[in-house]
């Protein structure tokens, strides 16, 4: 597995190459202080399987980095780690499609819980965004069911009654892929992927993807594992 720090600080880098050197054996871990030194390794090396990228960089905003990323290397899993950890950032780092946002001020033994999670292929939430100002709909009900169906209680995956390739798109999903490495990874034309991420944010009543990924991590429902998507 080859991992890539983005980081201006050469401590962060240190001590995050300890800590997936004993998270991952084998790791090969790559490093760049800024996003241009970034791009240059990313094109130099096919295999990078996930990017750590601070929001923070001398020459580029990361969460333009991060839109670049999803654009250019759909394949490549991204995950944020940053010290702008508000509820605003965190929303649009899940919109451009990272696998995650880990807190810098996070204890070492969480971020340790938390890249378990990613690599397992999971999506890290930190769990403060999940709380009360959270996603809310994926809350039980405390409204007694006045038609059968309108308010039923959404507490497991079997409730949202989805198929199994609506399951495989939902996992892909939480994974942070785009429509298109969906399309690929499950041989799907994409107006299909379209209509069952339709049925999915339905199903959990979201209006979008965000807010889905939301949901299933605070729910803590276990997934199928889905197809790996193709190397671009």
């Amino acid at each position: 597995m080859k991992i890539l720090i983005v980081d201006d600080h050469a401590l962060i880098r240190d001590a995050l190459q300890g800590v997936l050197k004993r998270l991952q054996r084998g790791v090969t871990v790559l490093e760049a202080p800024d996003s241009k030194q970034a791009m240059d390794i990313i094109a130099g090396n096919a295999d990078i399987s996930l990017i750590l990228l601070d929001l923070t960089l001398p020459d580029r905003d990361g969460l333009s980095v991060l839109a670049e990323l999803r654009e250019r290397y759909p394949a490549i899993g991204v995950v944020v780690l940053s010290a702008l950890q508000d509820r605003a950032n965190v929303m649009k780092v899940l919109d451009l499609g990272a696998s995650g946002f880990i807190p810098k001020s996070a204890r070492r033994e969480v971020m340790e819980r938390a890249l378990q999670l990613i690599f397992a292929g999971g999506v890290y939430i930190p769990p403060e965004i999940l709380g009360p100002e959270g996603f809310a709909e994926a809350a039980p009900s405390q409204q007694p069911e006045s038609r059968a169906g309108e308010n039923r209680q959404i507490v497991s995956l079997a409730d949202l009654r989805l198929s199994e390739r609506q399951q495989d798109v939902l996992a892909l999903m939480m994974q942070g892929n785009s429509n298109k490495v969906i399309c690929r990874a499950l041989n799907l034309a994409e107006p299909t992927v379209k209509n069952h991420v339709t049925a999915i944010l339905r199903a959990l009543k979201v209006t979008n993807r965000t807010e889905a990924v939301i949901a299933v991590t605070e729910l803590g429902w276990k997934l199928p594992t889905p197809p790996t998507p193709p190397k671009t």
